[in-house]
């Protein structure tokens, strides 16, 4: 089978619609199919995931649209970025046996229209963003609600994420939930093994505290910070990792020094994955103060390695609370003190996981599980 993966995003970008294309194409390629991707240019090179050769193969590189002045004003930008992917993508998608698009955007949407001209069996993946906020255009071309109709399968990186589609007037045939896949590296840790990551990352305190995500508004990670205080008012000898990056990095070292526990807070930085599995492994307790989250993959990732999970009551959160049980704990989002409170008590009773959520991991979240899910769709849309 040929596999077109269209999407804006490819490694070393981290976006959920950079890697799950990406691990599609490699669990395809592993079982004798070709695999091409139609793409943006990444911002840094693709060394850490593939060499510079291997990308050349199989990916065709669309530049991202540049619009003037002149052709924002008369909106014709949009307009020849449109005819460039037509021209640049319709080989690749003539000769392709199935098109799957990946979220929204130009890129994606342009690809899919010109895949079902050439009839070509498209599945659409939809990631967060598109549906909730989702507007449907009253004037104008509205791509993005045609993509969606036309498409032969839509998969939804979430239950709650489909809901959304439904109360949205967005239901149709052939809509699948299919969850992130979860790495082979972050694997179960008891206590003892936990201990002995935590050691090994060089971290001496007595709880270890965990945040993997974007520094960004909807990430939350403001409202973490503003109930260290009230953390380590019970807990003192606590430590907080925070693994990411973002233009909000100075405002959160700001805040943590203001509120005199910069001491107790470490911002990691962008770290290699197996570092982050490292962390998840070594941490008492993953928290998720995000405001918004479709599935957060970095909440099951935690699970995995046998951490426990207090997130606020974000539609993810509140999935994973449904799918887990109560090793997903679910507070009100932009609340410290709630969040203080519920990390206070997780502390004084410390804990892993059940084994219950080892196998819904292992049956669930594993790449064969998930990779199965993605072939029957394959299946489906090519009989």
């Amino acid at each position: 089978m040929r596999i077109v993966h269209v999407t804006p995003h490819l490694p070393p970008e981290q976006a959920a619609n950079a890697l799950l294309p990406f691990q599609l194409g490699e669990w395809a390629a592993a079982q004798g199919d070709i695999v091409h991707y139609l793409a943006h240019p990444p911002a840094a090179a693709a060394a850490g995931t593939a060499s510079a050769a291997e990308w050349r193969a199989r990916v065709t590189w669309i530049p991202r649209t540049r619009r003037s002045f002149w052709q924002r004003t008369l909106r014709t930008g949009s307009i020849a970025g449109a005819w460039r992917i037509r021209r640049d993508a319709r080989a690749c998608i003539r000769d392709a046996d199935v098109v799957h698009v990946h979220s929204n955007g130009l890129l994606a949407e342009v690809g899919a229209g010109l895949a079902h001209g050439l009839r070509k069996p498209v599945v659409l993946t939809l990631y967060g963003t598109e549906i909730w906020h989702y507007r449907r255009k009253r004037f104008g071309p509205d791509l993005f609600t045609r993509t969606y109709s036309q498409a032969d399968a839509v998969t939804f990186y979430s239950q709650g994420l489909r809901d959304r589609a439904g109360q949205l007037g967005l239901d149709r045939p052939h809509m699948h939930t299919i969850y992130p896949p979860v790495a082979a590296s972050f694997a179960y840790h008891d206590p003892a093994a936990r201990d002995s990551a935590r050691r090994a990352l060089g971290l001496s305190a007595a709880h270890l505290l965990v945040n993997v995500k974007r520094l960004h508004p909807l990430a939350g990670q403001i409202h973490l910070i503003e109930a260290m205080p009230a953390i380590l008012r019970e807990h003192r000898d606590t430590q907080l990792v925070i693994c990411g990056t973002g233009a909000l990095l100075p405002a959160l070292q700001a805040a943590a020094q203001s509120a005199g526990v910069d001491r107790h807070v470490l911002f990691a930085g962008l770290v290699d994955n197996a570092v982050v599995a490292r962390y998840c492994a070594a941490a008492d307790l993953f928290i998720l103060p995000s405001l918004l989250e479709a599935l957060p993959t970095v909440a099951v990732e935690a699970l995995a390695c046998g951490t426990p999970v207090i997130s606020s009551d974000n539609p993810g959160g509140v999935e994973l609370h449904g799918v887990f049980g109560e090793d997903v704990a679910v507070v009100p989002k932009e609340q410290p003190a709630a969040l203080a409170a519920a990390i206070g008590a997780a502390l004084r009773r410390k804990r892993r996981t059940h084994p219950s959520t080892r196998d819904i991991v292992e049956r669930r979240f594993r790449a064969e599980a998930v990779a199965r899910q993605y072939f029957d769709v394959y299946a489906e849309v090519t009989r």
